[in-house]
């Protein structure tokens, strides 16, 4: 009996959190993920304006009544997808809300982080399960970390606390616990820290600017 009464508790508290991302609506469920995370599964991070829109045909079948959103963008600066394109000048994104398609402001003046995936014909595609934001709401360490730890660092393992107790179980886990303790996802460990290799091989949570011998703090468990 016990057991089936935290497994109701827990479906019911990973729905409200699904449901906190970003106000996601019924066909589009998005798993609570750190920032790190969602940059690491990420082919594409790009800043960019977004300077106009149009709506496009999903694919080249004209049975296919699904249609795309194209959003013409200014790349300002590319922190990850080399490899795969120079310079990206439009972004695809589901018409539909449901669908996951994300809206962005096409006034030529409001910065984004855009991540996303990149299709083989060199499309890139993003949705709101992809970190989305305005690039003035994200933190001085978040934007430090654009540059060297986000990218760098997706050999370590994020732990999503959720209630107590939670732990981490190998060397290369960080324990993310910004629910728990703010009952928000993006609070203040997000916001500010990066989970981090060491030297050993082991993983902790790093803060962009801090002096080195402030640079890792320990957070085993809550």
């Amino acid at each position: 009996m016990l057991a089936a009464l935290r497994a109701w508790w827990l479906s019911g508290l990973l729905l409200g959190l699904s449901l906190q991302l970003r106000a996601r609506v019924e066909a589009c469920s998005c798993a609570p993920a750190h920032p790190q995370q969602l940059l690491c599964s990420s082919a594409i991070v790009i800043r960019a304006k977004v300077s106009g829109e149009k709506v496009v045909p999903a694919s080249d079948d004209p049975a296919n009544p699904q249609k795309m959103i194209q959003y013409e963008i200014k790349q300002i600066k590319m922190f990850k997808g080399f490899d795969k394109v120079k310079d990206v000048q439009y972004v695809y994104t589901p018409l539909d809300s449901s669908l996951c398609g994300v809206k962005l402001e096409a006034n030529k003046k409001k910065q984004y982080l855009l991540t996303g995936q990149i299709q083989e014909n060199g499309k890139v595609f993003i949705n709101m399960c992809n970190y989305i934001e305005p690039w003035d709401d994200l933190s001085l360490s978040q934007k430090k970390s654009l540059n060297h730890r986000y990218n760098i660092d997706c050999s370590c393992k994020i732990i999503t606390c959720y209630s107590v107790p939670c732990s981490v179980s190998a060397p290369n886990e960080c324990l993310w616990t910004d629910w728990l303790i703010e009952r928000k996802l993006y609070g203040h460990q997000a916001q500010h820290y990066a989970c981090v290799k060491r030297s050993d091989g082991s993983c902790g949570w790093y803060r962009a600017g801090l002096p080195p011998e402030k640079d890792f703090i320990d957070i085993s468990e809550p």
